[in-house]
Formats: C-alpha cells, sequence, structure tokens
C-alpha cells in the first residue's frame, strides 16, 4: 500500500494528498482547486465512486489519471480525519465548477463544452452561465442519450461538435462510473481541451433544475437525507450499495483494508503505458 500522505508540487505550489481506500484525495481548497485546474483531469470522490473503486477496472484506470481529486462529500472529508489524514474540506463538483466559470469569467482564453444532463437542461445551464458570467464563456453544451457511453456513433458525432466548439474545458454530467471512464477513454481525441471535469448533477444545479440541500444539511452531512426524500427513484440504490464505505474505512483504520486486483489509482501510473493506452483510445 502507497504512504498514507504524500506531498505533491506543480511549479512553485506545493500541496498534501491523502489515501483513503485504494484513492487519493488532494487537500485544495475550492479556490486554490480552480486557480491550479490548468490542465488535466478533475474527478470529485465520494462513497459511491469508492463502490465502484473496489469492482471497476476501468474506473480506476480513469482515477490513476486524474490530475486532481477533491472530496465530493462530507462523509470523506470526515473519514480522512478519522483515520488520521485529514484534508482542508470537502470540495464538491457543484461549488467546483461555479468558481471556476467565476474565476475565467474575464479570461477569453477559457471556453466551456457543457456534456450531460437531460434534453434542455444543459441550455438552461448555460444561459444562466453565460448571462451571469457576462460574457459566452460557455460555447456549446450537449444533452445527450441514455445510452451515449456505448454509441461509438454517438460518441464520435458529440467528440466532433466539441472540438469545433473550440472549448478549452469540457464538464461532464453522466453519472459515475460512466462519465470518468469516458473521459479517460476518448480525451485523446479533443486535443484543444486542456480540463476536463467529472461532476455529476452539476450541470442539473447550474441550470436551476434541481435544487441543492440547504446549507445546514451540507454542512452536517444530510445532503444524502434531502436527496433521497425530493429524488428517491435516481439515489435509492447509491445510498443503499456505499454503506459498505463505513466498513472498509473502518478496515483501513485498523490496517486490515486489502485493495482489489487490479491496479488501483495510489499506484502511480507507468509514464510508457500510460501513453500506449492514450494512442489506443
Amino acid at each position: 500500500m502507497a504512504k498514507d500522505i504524500q506531498t505533491r508540487s506543480v511549479g512553485d505550489r506545493r500541496w498534501t494528498r491523502s489515501r483513503i481506500l485504494n484513492a487519493w484525495v488532494d487537500s485544495l481548497t475550492v479556490q486554490e482547486i480552480v486557480e491550479q485546474l490548468d490542465e488535466g483531469i478533475l474527478f470529485t470522490l465520494n462513497p459511491d465512486h469508492l463502490y465502484w473503486l473496489q469492482r471497476n477496472a476501468d474506473f480506476a484506470a480513469a482515477y490513476r489519471n486524474a490530475a486532481l481529486v477533491s472530496s465530493d462529500s462530507k462523509y470523506v472529508f470526515w473519514a480522512l480525519g478519522f483515520l488520521g489524514r485529514r484534508i482542508k474540506q470537502k470540495s464538491s463538483g457543484s461549488d467546483i465548477v461555479p468558481a471556476y466559470w467565476r474565476h475565467h469569467a474575464t479570461n477569453p482564453e477559457v471556453r466551456i463544452f457543457l456534456l450531460g444532463a437531460k434534453p434542455g437542461i444543459a441550455e438552461k445551464a448555460r444561459d444562466r452561465i453565460n448571462r451571469l458570467a457576462g460574457r459566452e464563456i460557455v460555447v456549446d453544451v450537449l444533452g445527450p442519450s441514455f445510452d451515449f457511453v456505448n454509441d461509438e456513433a454517438e460518441t464520435t458525432a458529440a467528440i466532433d461538435r466539441i472540438n469545433e466548439s473550440g472549448a478549452t474545458c469540457l464538464i461532464v454530467g453522466l453519472g459515475a462510473p460512466k462519465q470518468e471512464i469516458w473521459i479517460d477513454r476518448h480525451r485523446s481525441r479533443m486535443p484543444h481541451v486542456k480540463v476536463y471535469m467529472g461532476v455529476g448533477a452539476t450541470i442539473d444545479y447550474e441550470a436551476e433544475a434541481v435544487r441543492r440541500a440547504p446549507g445546514w444539511m451540507t454542512r452536517n452531512g444530510l445532503e444524502w437525507v434531502y436527496r433521497m426524500a425530493t429524488e428517491p427513484r435516481r439515489y435509492w440504490r447509491r445510498y443503499t450499495r456505499t454503506t459498505e464505505f463505513f466498513w472498509l474505512v473502518l478496515l483501513d483504520r485498523l490496517g486490515l483494508y486489502r485493495p482489489p486486483a487490479f491496479t488501483s489509482p495510489v499506484v502511480e501510473p507507468d509514464p510508457a503505458r500510460r501513453s500506449a493506452a492514450i494512442n489506443r483510445s
């Protein structure tokens, strides 16, 4: 198992990242993330992601290639404290995305494409963001079909549209593990995109099509209660299957956790193998 806390550096920036089960979480605030995210992939870790990271080798491979991983959950944040590997804060995709476009509102070099949500929702998100940003920072959007990730023709059409838009940032809201695997497999086909974010329901929030939980619930780790109460059909399976998270964290605390047989994200990717994987995608 890798060292539980590591120091990372890019240029003159230094920070730490902490291990939880078979994943890393970067100890950065929302503002630090948006200031630092000039290139690469951002994923937002929650207990559901950790469920799939124990079972899905492709998902784990995608996480290995992430430039930054934030804590999308108070439970991940608290668990890291319980493990003695505390990070600065919970940094959800729904906080990072608005902070990112606000940070770059006056930077014409940043252009965003929204991929995800139901038909019409991404368009509402685009209109709202552009109105608040004061410019067309979101250059195009696409709400794909439900089976989008398995449809090569639709994927190719989407990639062509992203490339034609001139976007430098691709925000993907397809749900895990689909969005992370899709980004990892196809990013080499989008040479002008510098930043990728897998952020789940954030496009719905930006469109104000779905309300976020009240602040007091989010601060106290009760956002899942709000989601279950407002969208039970969407979330009940997710919250049922992630109850094993607490057991695995306890095993980690006791030194008894064992990662799955496939290569985990906490293992540094070999540069030669990573290059070959990119060339095959």
